[in-house]
């Protein structure tokens, strides 16, 4: 389908990012059948409001996404906007015949378009031409997070999980240490100027747009796990409402008692349902 879209309304009619993401949570969500229904529209007849009704149901995920960007010193409002674009280009290619949410398909192509912007903006983009360099770029951050400072056992570690060579973690690790930052500091500044940004002591306050997206983030996981919940039998679910969600939980023998089976077989079920809702939850979440 050749059908070119525009940048949806929540994107265009917002001032600041607050806004932005106050109205892409005021979208409604959409259920399976609705997004089926708008995704065949746009398919079938090329219609550009079924267009912008996934894309402005979406962009509460975008917005999650793009969160996890932030330790780049990039713009959060820019990072959205690209993974904005990444999500009109996965509702151009969606295909709603396929038997799977938009949310499963469009990550990609989200996460795609954030990555080339940040590559693109970021001081070491020469040396991240190659997939592995790609690859490497975006998870030794993780790494570093969590480790800290790379010891060469941890270098090699790295370089067999990404399947690139010691040296090359080692490089990267070097030129992400080496990125310079402006702290905006003057050198004349007298006793009665406001001090520099940097010298300010960082408000540690909780941000009310992130603590609004975590809310909403939640409510939509909360949903998810209904609608996995729905897809098990009678029995499963049961054993794993009695289980993990009642307020008085049941034991396995209890259980076993009332379906007329084995305590270790309810266990079984358990087992199963508990691994058939987390590949679902997985899945959405991907």
């Amino acid at each position: 389908m050749s059908t070119a879209l525009t940048v949806p309304l929540p994107l265009q009619a917002v001032g600041n990012l607050s806004q932005l993401i106050r109205a892409a949570h005021q979208a409604p969500y959409l259920s399976a059948e609705e997004e089926h229904a708008l995704a065949v529209r746009l398919q079938d007849q090329g219609d550009l409001d079924a267009a912008r009704q996934l894309v402005s149901s979406h962009l509460r995920y975008v917005i999650h996404v793009a969160r996890g960007y932030n330790g780049y010193g990039l713009p959060q409002a820019d990072l959205i906007q690209e993974g904005a674009i990444g999500l009109m280009k996965a509702v151009r290619r969606f295909d709603p015949r396929r038997g799977i949410r938009l949310v499963s398909f469009a990550v990609h192509w989200i996460r795609a378009e954030i990555h080339e912007y940040v590559l693109r903006n970021w001081s070491i983009v020469k040396i991240a031409t190659t997939k592995a360099q790609r690859k490497l770029f975006f998870n030794l951050r993780q790494h570093k997070q969590r480790l800290g400072h790379l010891s060469d056992a941890q270098a090699a570690e790295i370089a067999r999980e990404l399947d690139v060579r010691p040296q090359d973690v080692r490089d990267m690790d070097t030129r992400l240490s080496e990125r310079p930052v402006s702290f905006d500091a003057a050198t004349d500044a007298s006793d009665d100027d406001l001090p520099a940004p940097a010298l300010t002591i960082a408000d540690l306050r909780p941000d009310p747009s992130q603590a609004l997206e975590e809310e909403q983030w939640a409510g939509h996981r909360l949903a998810q796990l209904r609608e996995g919940l729905n897809t098990l039998d009678a029995r499963s679910r049961d054993i794993l409402e009695q289980r993990w969600l009642a307020e008085d939980k049941t034991g396995l023998k209890e259980l076993g008692e009332k379906y007329g089976v084995s305590a270790e077989r309810i266990r079984q079920l358990e087992a199963q349902a508990l691994r058939r809702l987390s590949h679902r939850l997985q899945a959405a979440a991907a």
